[in-house]
Order: structure tokens, then C-alpha cells, then sequence
């Protein structure tokens, strides 16, 4: 046994487990659901605006996005991704839209779940909870599907004002206020829906179980500023699942409580998640979840990924004191995912909330370099990046690498090219290193 832990490049969590059974659990709880006749819905990634109404509503929910990344890491995803071409949709479509509708073409068509798909599948939902949020696909995507199932679709709208609109007087009271007037009109919807009311303060438990799954998964992604860095991107991207689709159940908070401290005992003993750390980067947006064992090649060259996508980390923590309206709650902190940063990036005199976190980040935790990873299927995860990486070498001397991809479509990623120019990108590390010591930039 302990030769085989020699062997692993990059020192996983023991706790990460726990979190694939907690993700496999939502999906056999999906299927039991369906089932049993229980309600069950399929949610876009909506950064907690409309997951605590579902579970406080006892609506079992699944999660294409996420099953996606599932698909892509089992090596199923390609067949599904061919389906949805012969359907008619185009190649550059998101990869995450392409699965689903792959997926479920071939479920209709099977009149069940197709017995290869992995984790069980995903079994047929009364309710599509789409999002306006960021992508472009989003409830196009949703309403796509209705080709293949009459199910109703109801779309979460989440605005966020520009960067320098955002400090404008009124616009942050004014953006709440909508939002919880759209919640509101959400959990009408499910009452009408369901046949049943809402338990307001089953929902306001369900809040607390969020709020302080938050506070406890941010701060120990806090001590992963440690040097060397005690937890690696590939335990972040494990343990991210369940903060982003299972935030309001107990066993998550739990979970989180374990990771934090298993982190902050490997801090306290000066432990790395790679061995000899020589390299620290930060990695942006979605990582290629086809060809994950990339990053144990690199872990091997003494690379640790100590910091990743700000938008899959959980909001920075808020002060909600005297705020008794858990929809009001739910706004407040879904708000805060993107603009949480934006009154620091406005001080800086920087021009993109988006970028701002990468350079807060590479300067917090001491990065040498950062890994781009541009997608073919996602403008959203892409556009902003060359901005970045100008930013970065501007501002922190902080070179990027750019590798091209997918986060699902394993035929776009070229590993063995990728490898080869990481290997140049070393001695691009060591000179701004040297340039770093040499202008005063740490």
C-alpha cells in the first residue's frame, strides 16, 4: 500500500471519496425518485438561486452540466455527442447541451435510461429549471429538449449590472428587489406545479445548511495559500460538486467540515498536495474532464494547481444579519458569486470583474504561471481569457500557458502536444521568476 501511494503524483484527499459518493448518491436519489413517482426536475448550474426552493419543496434534483463532466470522465460522452449531431445541432454548440440532448434522444428513443449511461443515468424529469446566467446555450438548451419530452421549462433570471454600473446609486438594491420578485414568482410556479405550499421555514433551514457550507468551503480553499499547497485542483474539482448542486443537504455541509480539516492538518504539517512542489499555477476556466490524468503528468514535473475558475468557488462571505427573507438570502448571495469582487476591482482601476479574481489570486497564492484552458464549445469560458493572461503579465509578471479544448469533446484536445509545450513553459516560469525578484514583485 504504501508503494502505491509513492506512485501517485499528485497526494489526494482522503475525504475527496466522500464527495464522488455524495455524487453518485444524487443520482441514484433521481432515479429512486422517478421511480417512486416523486417529484424530480433536471436545474441548470444557477449558483444557488433556485436549488434550496427545490429541496426545501422536496423536488430531487439532477444536473446535466455536471453529468456532462460524469459522461466525459467514464468515456461515454462521445456517443452522445454523435447522437446530437445526427439530430441536426452543430458541432460548436456547448458540450455540456450537445450530451444532454444526445442523451436524452437516445432515452426517448429507448423509452428508459440507455444501460450504459454512467452513474445510472438521469431519469425523466417533471420540471427543466433553466437560467439566464452567463452561457449562451442556457434556456435554448432547455427548451430544445421539449423536441423530445413535454415537460414544463421555467427560466431564473439573474441579472448583473457592468462593472462601473454596479457602484451606480441604487442599481444593487434595485437588482435584489428583482430578483426576489422572480423567486417569488418561482415558488408560485412549483405550488401550482406540485399541488403543494411552501414550507418557508424548512427553506430558511435549508439556507442556514448553505450559508455555512460557504463560510467553511471558503476558507479552506483560504489555506491553500499555504506553501506547499495542500490541495491540488483535481480534489477542488471532485469536491466542488457537491457546494454547486447538493448545498442544502447535511451531509454536504459535513463533508466540507471533514475537508477543511484534513486541509488545515496537511497545512499545520507542512504537507504539499504534489510532493516537490517547484511550480504553482493557477488554472481558468473548466478543465478538459475527458483527460483529467493530464494533470498527474504535470504533477510529476513538480506542478501544483493551487487555484482555479472563480465562478465554481463559493461567494466570498457576506454579513446577512437582520436579513430574515430567505429569498432575499438566496439574491443576496447569488448576486455576490460574480459581483462579490467588483467593488475591489473598481479600486484597482480594473476594467473586467471577470479577470480581476486571477490577478488577486496569482499575486495571494504566490503563483508562477497560470494554465488557460480556451473551449471550443463555450464562449462564455473563453472570451475573456487572452484579457487575462495580458493582465496577468502586465500587472504580475505572471506568464500564461494556453491550451486549447474542451470540457467535454475528447477530439479537440491534443494531451501529448499540450505536455510538450508545458515542458517549454518551464523555463518561461523560471525567467519571469527572476524578473519577479528583480522588480519587487514577490
Amino acid at each position: 500500500m504504501a508503494t502505491e501511494e509513492k506512485k501517485r503524483a499528485i497526494n489526494r484527499l482522503a475525504v475527496s471519496r466522500e464527495f464522488r459518493a455524495l455524487v453518485d448518491k444524487m443520482y441514484l436519489d433521481g432515479i429512486e425518485a422517478s421511480r417512486g413517482g416523486a417529484p424530480t426536475a433536471w436545474a441548470m448550474v444557477n449558483w444557488w438561486q433556485g436549488d434550496p426552493i427545490l429541496k426545501a419543496m422536496d423536488v430531487v434534483t439532477v444536473y446535466p452540466e455536471n453529468y456532462g463532466a460524469a459522461c466525459a470522465a467514464a468515456g461515454a460522452a462521445e456517443a452522445y455527442l454523435e447522437r446530437c449531431e445526427t439530430e441536426g445541432f452543430p458541432s460548436h454548440l456547448c458540450g455540456y447541451a450537445r450530451n444532454t440532448l444526445g442523451y436524452t434522444a437516445k432515452m426517448i428513443e429507448l423509452g428508459e435510461i440507455p444501460a450504459e449511461a454512467p452513474i445510472g443515468g438521469m431519469a425523466k424529469p417533471v420540471v427543466l429549471l433553466s437560467s439566464g446566467a452567463f452561457c449562451d446555450a442556457r434556456y435554448k438548451w432547455f427548451q430544445a429538449l421539449g423536441r423530445y419530452m413535454d415537460v414544463p421549462v421555467w427560466v431564473l433570471e439573474w441579472p448583473t449590472p457592468g462593472l462601473k454600473e454596479s457602484a451606480m446609486e441604487g442599481v444593487y438594491e434595485y437588482t435584489i428587489e428583482f430578483m426576489v420578485r422572480e423567486l417569488r414568482e418561482f415558488v408560485a410556479f412549483l405550488e401550482r406545479l406540485l399541488g403543494k405550499k411552501m414550507d418557508w421555514d424548512k427553506l430558511s433551514e435549508v439556507m442556514d445548511n448553505v450559508e455555512q457550507m460557504f463560510r467553511v468551503w471558503h476558507e479552506a480553499n483560504e489555506l491553500r495559500k499555504a506553501i506547499p499547497c495542500p490541495m491540488h485542483a483535481r480534489d477542488f474539482w471532485t469536491c466542488m460538486v457537491p457546494c454547486l448542486y447538493m448545498s442544502g443537504e447535511k451531509e454536504s455541509l459535513q463533508a466540507y467540515r471533514e475537508l477543511y480539516d484534513e486541509v488545515k492538518q496537511r497545512v499545520d504539517g507542512k504537507i504539499g498536495a504534489v510532493a516537490d512542489e517547484k511550480y504553482r499555477l493557477l488554472f481558468a476556466e473548466l478543465p478538459p474532464w475527458h483527460s483529467m490524468r493530464f494533470f498527474d503528468s504535470l504533477a510529476e514535473r513538480g506542478w501544483n494547481f493551487v487555484i482555479e475558475s472563480f465562478a465554481y468557488h463559493p461567494p466570498l462571505p457576506l454579513d446577512l444579519a437582520g436579513v430574515s427573507d430567505p429569498l432575499e438570502r438566496i439574491a443576496r448571495y447569488t448576486y455576490q458569486v460574480l459581483a462579490g469582487r467588483f467593488h475591489s476591482a473598481l479600486r484597482a482601476g480594473e476594467a473586467s470583474g471577470m479577470v480581476y479574481p486571477y490577478l488577486e489570486w496569482a499575486r495571494d497564492y504566490k503563483c508562477d504561471g497560470a494554465m488557460l484552458h480556451p473551449l471550443i464549445s463555450c464562449r462564455t469560458a473563453t472570451f475573456y481569457l487572452m484579457h487575462a493572461r495580458d493582465r496577468l503579465m502586465e500587472s504580475l509578471k505572471v506568464p500564461s500557458l494556453v491550451i486549447e479544448g474542451d470540457i467535454v469533446d475528447l477530439r479537440v484536445f491534443d494531451q501529448t502536444q499540450a505536455l510538450n509545450e508545458a515542458e517549454a513553459f518551464v523555463e518561461t516560469m523560471e525567467h519571469y521568476r527572476r524578473v519577479r525578484e528583480k522588480e519587487g514583485l514577490g
